[in-house]
Order: C-alpha cells, then sequence, then structure tokens
C-alpha cells in the first residue's frame, strides 16, 4: 500500500489536538446532511449514513452537532446547502497521482481553489480520467487492533470471509479490510457481529501502483500539495500514490 496510509494515519491521530480539529468536524457534519438527503435520515436504513455518524461520533464530534445536521438533512432545519461531489485529478512532485474529492455548494470556487493549492506548490493539474485509472474504488473497513477487544488478522478474515472480503492485511494499529464497494455494508456488519470494533467503514479509491519517492526533498514539497489541498474547505479527501519509506517519514517527523 502507498505511504499515504502512514500519512492519513498520522493526520488522523493528529485531528483531535491540531488547529484543524474545526475542518475535520465540518467535514463529518457535511458528510452526514449528503448522507441522510441521498439516502433518508434514518440511520437504521441507510447504511451510508449509519457510517457517517459513527466516524464522526469516532472522531469526538458533539452529539447536538450530529442531530442538528441530521435535522437539516430531514429538512426539519433550515440552513442547508446543496451540495454536488466533485472529483479533480492532478500530479504533485514526484510525479504521484493525486485524486481530490470535493463536496460543495459552488463548483467554480472549488475548481478555482484546488487548482490554486495544486499549482502554487508545485503540481499541476491533470485531463479528467487520466488519474482516477489509476486507482480501483474499494470498500475499506479498518477493524481496531489495539483497543479493549482488539482484532487479529486470522480472526477478522475469517468473520469477513462470508461478506466477500477481497484483502485483509495487518496495518499496525488496525487491521485493513478491502472489498468492491457494494460489500461494504456486509463487511462492516461482519465484523461487528465478531464482536469487533471499527474504526471506519468507507468506499475509497486505492492506487494500483505507487510512485517510490526518493529522498526527504520530494516528499516535503509532496506533502506541500497534500496539506494545502486538505485545508480547503470544500475538500473531503485526497488520495494519492506515494511510497515513502519509514525513514524519510521518521526525518519529517523530527522537523
Amino acid at each position: 500500500m502507498s505511504g499515504h496510509s502512514k500519512w492519513a494515519t498520522t493526520k488522523h491521530k493528529k485531528a483531535a489536538i491540531d488547529a484543524k480539529r474545526g475542518k475535520l468536524f465540518a467535514r463529518l457534519i457535511k458528510n452526514i446532511e449528503v448522507a441522510g438527503r441521498v439516502g433518508g435520515p434514518d440511520p437504521a436504513g441507510n447504511p451510508t449514513l449509519y457510517d457517517a455518524i459513527q466516524k464522526a461520533k469516532k472522531n469526538s464530534v458533539p452529539a447536538d452537532n450530529i442531530e442538528r445536521a441530521l435535522k437539516r438533512a430531514s429538512g426539519a432545519e433550515a440552513g442547508g446547502a446543496d451540495y454536488i461531489n466533485i472529483t479533480y485529478e492532478a500530479y504533485a512532485p514526484g510525479g504521484v497521482a493525486v485524486l481530490i474529492e470535493c463536496l460543495t455548494d459552488n463548483r467554480n470556487r472549488s475548481a478555482t481553489e484546488v487548482r490554486l493549492a495544486v499549482e502554487r506548490n508545485g503540481g499541476r493539474m491533470a485531463d479528467m480520467g487520466s488519474v482516477q485509472r489509476l486507482f480501483n474504488r474499494k470498500g475499506v473497513v479498518e477493524v481496531d487492533a489495539k483497543g479493549d477487544n482488539p482484532a487479529d488478522e486470522l480472526s477478522v478474515m475469517e468473520a469477513t470471509l462470508d461478506a466477500n472480503a477481497e484483502e485483509v492485511r495487518d496495518d499496525g494499529d488496525v487491521i485493513t479490510v478491502l472489498s468492491e464497494p457494494n460489500d461494504l455494508v456486509a463487511v462492516r456488519r461482519a465484523v461487528q457481529e465478531a464482536g469487533f470494533d471499527y474504526e471506519k467503514a468507507e468506499v475509497n479509491f486505492i492506487p494500483t501502483f505507487t510512485e517510490t519517492i526518493p529522498d526527504i526533498e520530494t516528499a516535503r514539497k509532496l506533502f506541500k500539495v497534500l496539506d494545502a489541498l486538505e485545508d480547503l474547505d470544500d475538500v473531503q479527501d485526497v488520495f494519492s500514490n506515494e511510497d515513502i519509506s519509514d525513514e524519510i517519514l521518521a526525518a519529517l517527523d523530527e522537523e
């Protein structure tokens, strides 16, 4: 898997303590609103909404914020926007392929902000489809491997086999299960029925191959682009295919 998995894990751990906490909350709330409008405001009958709520709770979003998002989704409370999903494609320093998923109420604003974030930091925008073909869309369930009831790779594999899990691997703090997007809910339910806690259950873009980052300077330039994109309010997710050694990541952490 790409080094971006390590980067995403680092960002996740920092999210609760750094200045980006508010942006994270806003993204999670936005996901709840959109999921509720598309599939209905009852999480019992809307698995996408259920997972969006669980992700918000795991990231310590206050319960009243979640409740207000559900009310806006149902129309019981005014104030919600009409969001649309847009995916942009780019290349970052080191030849790294980048997919940028936005949830926005202003297409022109998002396009301009994404382009500036990429080009001002040494990247370039790509033609539609040229980057996305380098990724597969997969269901991703991350099972807690370090908590009160830690999972192990074999147990999770046995629990999710009948749910059509395609790959199960040990990523340290979590056991990651990959599946086809349509099997995501079945895999997540299989994990829950086995008594394991899951960190997230969502559909992500998984790279089909990775670009090795040769040195720390290239890594710095790459993360400058990724940081600039993740700072944008309209950006929900950033997927990339870099492979960065533990030594380079450790050196960056010391800076």
